[in-house]
């Protein structure tokens, strides 16, 4: 069964927030604050945090400048996973991705339709690995980001948890490169 070891001592990695919009700013950006409260609520440090226009270039830019940054260990983006044309931070972030990570989409969906039913469709939320740096690109709703926090990646970015969890492997993200 899933569980926190309280024997392990808690490891708080550094994780920037991007949010993809061409209408927001940092004064009304409800998904952006709802991240960084969650994030800094359970003993993490906001390394870094953006808003970015819904343009490949712009959002591949501010991502890549971030992974190559030692200190970044996590990316969180928020919006642009739709299925609009406006919409491509899949195509983004995914370009630059060294391995996938297929079960956060999925799981993310699977959790969402309890919610929404099969509107869930509508989201490409996605997560992967570049440059031993993980990425998760989550939907825009203040909603969706506290369901994919909440329910997945508070977990996940806690080394704590039990049977496994991606903190864990960090050390190792990088072992191709070396």
């Amino acid at each position: 069964m899933p569980k926190i070891d309280e024997t392990r001592p808690f490891l708080p990695v550094n994780i920037a927030v991007m949010t993809v919009s061409d209408t927001r700013t940092l004064a009304d950006d409800r998904s952006g604050d709802a991240l960084a409260e969650r994030l800094t609520g359970a003993g993490h440090r906001l390394g870094a945090r953006a808003i970015v226009k819904d343009d490949v270039a712009a959002i591949r830019a501010q991502v890549q400048a971030w992974i190559a940054d030692p200190e970044v260990d996590v990316v969180l983006t928020t919006g642009g996973t739709g299925v609009t044309g406006r919409d491509v931070t899949p195509e983004a972030v995914e370009a630059l991705f060294d391995k996938a990570i297929p079960g956060f989409g999925e799981l993310f969906r699977q959790l969402s339709y309890a919610k929404v039913g099969t509107s869930t469709i509508q989201s490409r939320a996605t997560g992967g690995v570049a440059n031993g740096t993980y990425i998760f690109a989550l939907p825009g709703s203040p909603s969706a980001c506290r369901d994919a926090w909440d329910d997945i990646l508070v977990f996940q970015l806690d080394n704590r948890h039990r049977p496994c969890n991606l903190v864990e492997l960090m050390p190792r993200l990088r072992e191709h490169q070396g």
